[in-house]
């Protein structure tokens, strides 16, 4: 059964569980022509948004979807993760009349194949580090024992943020790609790619994309390594800020000519209609910006600290996307605050932790401040407990980012379940003195 055509836009409903989902919702609930807002499945924090219920049902269940969908009437579908994406989601839902925020598989590509993704820059001439595609030890060797460079270990397909290492020794660079070669991410690394280890300051670029124009989010930076001075494992992300100041306006000028454009125009000689949010996770070399990788959703948790930044339009925007009719002049920023972001995390994530925990919430209120649930759960008694490596998104918004940041850590000083950990550097890049009561 097919979906009819509508125009209204009063029911949306939002795939996805985690913080990136949650703060979606949060900002679209603040549209008031909005009514409905359902999170498939959501998490232990989704309900207590306005507008929000969870809908705990299977999406992969493709009759059972839409047969729900349908029943809720509802108007808008958000896509937030990867890996709905990478499998067609999208693609089923336009086939049923839906409007979708997100791209198709073809456009996921993106992200889902990283050795896709590069040739498909090289092929638009877009700046990225060089690289190597390889499937073999013996290859990987070959190429490992003659670089004249330092080298970067990424498995090709989806991996959750943790399919990147950035070894210090060739003996290590080796030993990363075998493991991966032999297993560690399943069939994500039957191709390894390597590449040049490039260096200069990391940002992230969110273009809405309805197939042919676009307008950016505000950039922002995230902090990838789950230690304290951006050491130790890559995570999907334990904080970041926005908008980043280390972004001149002439950087931005060479992004959106060099980058952003290319991109969508290859898109299209390809005959992919992207109708979604293009990521752009960039480092801004001596030589100028390059492109690290492509993402095809918001980040997390950049979206999370993006998302309090928007206005009430933000969710008519998102439909435009879907519609494919941006004029490519809107405006999204309805403050001139900014934004920061603090990840409480389990003990042993990004390796091995236990879920199961019970959350205490017990801080002051403060203006400004959001806490968006990202892998937490209710248990049968109705408490909220932690069922995820990354479990909340602290969130503040200030005049300044030490305002934002003394915020934020003055409110996880009042959160506590067992193996709590974050880092108490986030934002250091942008604030005169990270140190904070209690620190």
């Amino acid at each position: 059964m097919t979906k009819k055509v509508s125009e209204k836009l009063e029911n949306i409903a939002i795939i996805g569980n985690g913080g990136r989902e949650n703060s979606l919702a949060w900002a679209i609930q603040k549209n008031t022509l909005i009514k409905k807002i359902y999170l498939i499945p959501g998490n232990g924090g989704s309900g207590t948004i306005k507008k929000c219920q969870n809908l705990n049902l299977d999406y992969e269940d493709k009759n059972l979807l839409i047969q729900t969908l349908n029943s809720l009437e509802i108007d808008f579908i958000i896509i937030g993760p990867e890996i709905p994406l990478a499998k067609g989601l999208g693609d089923f839902l336009r086939s049923k009349n839906f409007q979708v925020f997100g791209p198709n598989s073809d456009g996921a590509k993106l992200e889902s194949s990283k050795s896709w993704a590069k040739s498909f820059m090289r092929k638009a001439n877009i700046p990225t580090a060089k690289f190597w595609k390889v499937s073999s030890i013996e290859e990987s060797e070959k190429i490992i024992s003659t670089a004249p460079f330092p080298l970067v270990v990424k498995a090709d397909g989806l991996a959750s943020g943790k399919g990147v290492f950035i070894p210090e020794t060739k003996e290590d660079t080796l030993k990363i790609t075998k493991e991966i070669i032999n297993g560690k991410f399943g069939d994500s690394g039957k191709i390894v790619l390597l590449e040049e280890k490039i260096e200069g300051p990391e940002i992230s670029i969110f273009a809405l994309c309805d197939g042919k124009k676009y307008i950016l989010l505000p950039s922002a930076q995230d902090h990838k390594r789950i230690e304290e001075n951006d050491r130790g494992l890559n995570t999907g992300g334990m904080g970041a800020y926005s908008p980043t100041p280390i972004l001149s306006n002439a950087e931005l000028s060479i992004i959106c000519k060099e980058i952003i454009e290319p991109t969508i125009d290859e898109l299209i000689d390809r005959k992919i209609e992207y109708k979604g949010v293009l990521y752009f996770g960039l480092m801004i070399t001596k030589f100028g910006p390059k492109v690290i990788e492509y993402n095809c959703r918001f980040g997390d948790p950049e979206c999370q600290t993006i998302m309090p930044l928007m206005d009430i339009n933000f969710v008519n925007i998102l439909y435009k996307c879907a519609k494919g009719n941006l004029n490519g002049d809107e405006k999204v920023l309805s403050t001139s605050k900014v934004s920061g972001c603090v990840i409480a995390s389990s003990k042993g994530y990004p390796e091995n932790y236990d879920v199961g925990f019970p959350i205490s919430f017990n801080y002051d209120e403060y203006e400004n401040v959001q806490i968006f649930h990202s892998g937490t759960s209710i248990n049968e008694q109705g408490d909220i407990i932690t069922d995820g490596g990354r479990v909340l998104s602290v969130v503040c918004q200030g005049e300044d980012f030490d305002s934002a940041f003394n915020t934020a850590y003055r409110v996880l000083k009042g959160i506590n379940f067992d193996g709590i950990y974050y880092r108490k550097d986030i934002g250091n890049q942008v604030r005169t003195n990270y140190s904070y009561e209690g620190h």
